[in-house]
């Protein structure tokens, strides 16, 4: 067993060694967990826990709770004290997240259940979870930014709106069949923008809460990508701008053929306006390497631009990264690894052999559940 959650020689009521009893080890978990038995002494300190406190488990361990964890509220009292945890309502089942301090003025996040071994029994055990309030800074930093970039990108196309909407309905008869038909061009595509963003928006949602739902279908990803060139072909772009590379046969794919999609037109897109020089798509069959056989679909989109600085590989599939270049809400790439990962398949960025940027994305081969 690990030092962080190593039991206090001579407490009785440690099992095996404390943590065992919770099925997993505490020491994988990313918040403070803290258990104390029956006489309210420490069983149990994991490692997450010690790096919180700055207590080494050994230091905790066989300590009386209060004593371990001398935790006050905002106002300066001791919340053992307030909450009595072994006395009290026999009902009493938990004690709710809320903002303590430790020692020192640290602020963290600390809730509590009691484990009764009948329901108005005695408490067996208390056991008490502890959160970094810096976690929860960032993740509140993060919807900040995330307010304001969407903000800034809804305002000018709304502007936009907003603006010729009102020229045209107090001087319609001073322009002419052109310039009307100009300006509620320009109105349809701000509302596409504004409605992309929407979209957005809402996928991010999902993805964070893991409700991104998945409508598997068979997708012939070769014929998908294919209407993408096309598309970039009818608005101007050369055809020997994009080589596709199709390998035959591939193995069945079912996936969500809109989400897919989407994930298609944001590469290609990318390469298209961030990149240099000719467009290759691949696909392919990815083999398992020690059995050889399809393990599923992969597609690679790369380019001969500038590629991305090194530095800034592992920021990539993060929200609002834009790269050297403005333009756009930094949130594509984030979508489509949501969606690749929603799959239950993995997506990578490298340098490619033209030296621009290369996206790589892998699909699994659907479970038999999906092909019944």
């Amino acid at each position: 067993m690990s030092v962080g959650t190593r039991s206090a020689q001579g407490v009785p009521g440690t099992g095996a060694g404390g943590a065992a009893e919770f099925g997993v080890d505490p020491d994988q978990l990313p918040d403070g967990l803290v258990v104390a038995d029956e006489q309210g002494r420490v069983i149990c300190f994991n490692a997450a826990a010690a790096r919180i406190t700055a207590l080494p488990a050994e230091d905790a361990l066989g300590q009386r709770l209060e004593k371990a964890l001398p935790l006050e509220d905002l106002e300066g009292r001791r919340w053992w004290q307030l909450t009595d945890p072994y006395g009290g309502l026999a009902i009493r089942r938990r004690q709710p997240e809320r903002n303590l301090l430790l020692p020192g003025g640290r602020e963290v996040l600390v809730s509590a259940q009691y484990v009764r071994t009948e329901p108005t029994g005695p408490v067996h055990r208390v056991v008490v979870s502890l959160r970094d309030t810096e976690a929860r800074r960032r993740t509140e930093r993060s919807h900040a930014e995330l307010i304001a970039t969407v903000a800034h990108e809804l305002r000018s196309p709304l502007t936009s709106v907003k603006g010729f909407t009102a020229t045209l309905l107090a001087k319609w008869e001073r322009f002419t069949d052109d310039q009307k038909r100009l300006m509620l061009e320009t109105v349809d595509a701000d509302a596409d923008r504004v409605t992309r963003l929407i979209a957005e928006l809402l996928d991010i949602s999902r993805i964070d809460s893991g409700r991104l739902e998945v409508r598997r279908q068979p997708v012939d990803i070769g014929a998908a990508v294919g209407r993408h060139i096309q598309a970039y072909v009818a608005a101007g772009l050369a055809a020997d701008r994009f080589l596709l590379r199709l390998e035959q046969p591939l193995p069945a794919l079912w996936a969500d053929p809109d989400k897919i999609d989407q994930v298609l037109s944001n590469l290609i897109e990318n390469a298209v306006r961030h990149g240099e020089g000719t467009v290759t798509i691949d696909i392919t069959s990815a083999a398992s390497p020690r059995e050889g056989e399809d393990i599923g679909t992969s597609v690679t989109v790369g380019d001969e631009g500038a590629g991305i600085p090194e530095e800034s590989m592992n920021r990539v599939f993060t929200r609002f990264w834009r790269g050297s270049k403005r333009g756009g809400t930094g949130l594509g790439l984030y979508i489509v690894k949501g969606i690749v990962e929603a799959h239950g398949g993995t997506i990578t960025v490298g340098r490619a052999p033209g030296g621009g940027a290369e996206f790589r994305f892998m699909l699994p081969v659907a479970a038999p559940a999906y092909l019944a």
